[in-house]
């Protein structure tokens, strides 16, 4: 687009807004840790250009061109679409709320190299697994990891308050495990059984590669899933509509 600037980059969609009678804005992390976010001209009209290239999940190789107050999509290449995610209602709504996370972990302006390909391999496992309790390790795993790098890592060795290492709570309020004395002045402290805390432990440990083939009980999932969503929420400050609905199917 002449006397416009541009700029190519990969980035993975977010989230999409519609804009118009035709038109997308579409949220995108970037390759290089970014929130960027584009004006998909016609991206919702049946046949146009974009309109099989900008589905959520999916990665681009994208060309922006600089608009007034939001960029515009000028090219999009699909690099990867994800597409098993597609249809399997379970499916969507793990990699949703793990989009949902993305989002609120990358900021315009501020490069972070270390988003994008976390992204990229919790979506692909994601497609990955064939089972809930798996689904809800992957997206647990992915909000401890991603929030992790970003400082609020959960102490999990020994007691946060008092450092005792006879740990019976968990409270992400405080930061982390507690002993049964500190947690009764604690709201919101949370009962953990030995196994749990290991694996809450593990979710920062362990490689996606091997957290899709672990051996981990339907509850014990479940545990890690809700202790990843009050977490998040609560470190993060914001309602999680997405991770919300993760919840109740």
């Amino acid at each position: 687009m002449p006397g416009r600037k541009t700029a190519r980059l990969k980035a993975i969609v977010l989230d999409r807004t519609k804009l118009a009678e035709q038109d997308l804005i579409l949220t995108m992390l970037s390759d290089s840790g970014e929130e960027r976010r584009a004006v998909a001209k016609g991206a919702r009209k049946p046949g146009g250009r974009f309109a099989a290239r900008v589905e959520l999940f999916c990665e681009l190789d994208v060309l922006l061109a600089e608009g007034r107050s939001l960029d515009i999509l000028s090219e999009a290449t699909l690099l990867e679409p994800h597409a098993s995610l597609r249809g399997d209602l379970s499916k969507v709504a793990a990699a949703s709320a793990i989009c949902e996370v993305a989002r609120l972990s990358c900021i315009d302006g501020i490069e972070d190299a270390f988003l994008y390909p976390l992204l990229s391999r919790a979506l692909r496992a994601c497609e990955e697994v064939d089972d809930e309790k798996h689904l809800d390790l992957v997206v647990a795993a992915y909000v401890f990891k991603v929030l992790a790098h970003e400082g609020w890592r959960p102490e999990l060795e020994s007691c946060i308050a008092c450092g005792d290492e006879a740990l019976t709570y968990f409270s992400p309020a405080a930061g982390g495990a507690l002993c049964g004395s500190c947690a009764h002045e604690i709201e919101g402290a949370i009962e953990v059984t030995p196994l749990e805390l290991s694996w809450l432990s593990s979710l920062l440990k362990l490689t996606f590669d091997q957290l899709v083939v672990a051996e981990i009980a339907p509850e014990t999932a479940l545990f890690l899933l809700t202790s990843a969503h009050i977490w998040v929420a609560t470190h993060l400050e914001a309602r999680l509509k997405a991770f919300e609905f993760l919840l109740s199917i």
